[in-house]
């Protein structure tokens, strides 16, 4: 009875009453075909567009290996075809040609996997003939965690398919990294946009609305006062203060505090009654000290202006 051959190595399998007196050599020959489908590599010089890694029954061949690895300048991409087109195959392969090498098996209408020169791939061909099926099995790898280079990726597959649509180029992702050398002069313009964070959520905005909220809060407007009695005016934040108001009657004491301003701001005291007067005292809500200043019985302005400590000049302006 003669030899027979697995399906998928092509290991012989003596026939019964067969190679008398030579089973040791083909038994370390099929030992060998298994070794190297286990821990294989075999190198594979590619040299034009088309190439077939071959399987062959009994003996020891280059598409009897576990692991391929590709090199060599082929000229364009190179159809590597898995023989015969009947046989199950895994392989763990490296393209380190410098061009794309397609693997098939069979006529490739089943389908085929391209691995672009410089990457690795894990394949499996399903050995269905002519019309067999080459599946990349890193395509679709479900993984319950990513490590590169030593450091875990925490992002979920949902943040990452988000950078699918980006468009930003290398240079642009620099400049936000702050690893630009040099800074740029193009000047600002009112539609140019500003990335900001928007509640944890980053925007991009124009200079035309950052200018506007910076104008709206550079100065604090509180609503008038009428003043019937002594009152303690205190900014709100680090914000210069209009503050109008109206003594209703007598003589009346304005406390302006310095809480929370910074030197270079200012605060306008704007006196609209043209009756009674108003001292202001400039002294951090103290008692009336020698910065207090006296807004007599008509409209009357003034304006201190705050160094860090104190207000260092006061003014007023009659109507």
């Amino acid at each position: 009875m003669a030899s027979t051959y697995t399906a998928n190595s092509g290991i012989e399998k003596i026939g019964a009453g067969e190679q008398a007196g030579a089973w040791g050599t083909t038994t370390n020959n099929n030992f060998d075909i298994i070794d190297k489908a286990i821990n294989g590599v075999e190198a594979v010089t590619l040299s034009g567009t088309t190439h077939d890694l071959t399987t062959s029954d009994g003996t020891s061949s280059p598409g009897g290996s576990k692991a391929i690895v590709f090199s060599g300048t082929p000229g364009g991409t190179c159809t590597v075809t898995i023989d015969p087109n009947d046989q199950d195959k895994v392989y763990i392969i490296e393209n380190a040609s410098n061009q794309t090498v397609t693997i098939k098996q069979g006529d490739g209408t089943g389908g085929t996997v391209s691995i672009v020169a410089g990457s690795k791939k894990i394949i499996f061909a399903n050995g269905a003939g002519s019309g067999a099926k080459v599946t990349d099995v890193t395509n679709a790898l479900d993984l319950g965690s990513l490590t590169i280079g030593g450091v875990a990726v925490t992002s979920t597959a949902a943040e990452l398919n988000i950078l699918d649509t980006v468009t930003t180029t290398a240079t642009e992702l620099n400049i936000m990294d702050g690893s630009a050398t040099t800074p740029g002069t193009t000047a600002v313009a009112a539609g140019d946009g500003i990335v900001t964070n928007d509640g944890g959520t980053m925007q991009q905005t124009t200079a035309a609305t950052f200018s506007t909220y910076f104008n709206a809060n550079l100065v604090e407007v509180p609503t008038a006062l009428n003043m019937s009695g002594t009152v303690t005016l205190t900014p709100s934040g680090a914000q210069s203060v209009y503050q109008r108001l109206t003594v209703a009657s007598g003589s009346q004491i304005l406390r302006v505090a310095i809480t929370n301003l910074v030197a270079g701001q200012y605060v306008i005291i704007d006196k609209t009654s043209s009756a009674n007067s108003l001292t202001i005292d400039w002294n951090n809500d103290s008692a009336v000290t020698s910065q207090g200043i006296t807004l007599g019985a008509s409209v009357e302005f003034a304006i201190g202006i705050f160094n860090g400590t104190s207000f260092s000049f006061t003014e007023t302006v009659k109507f």
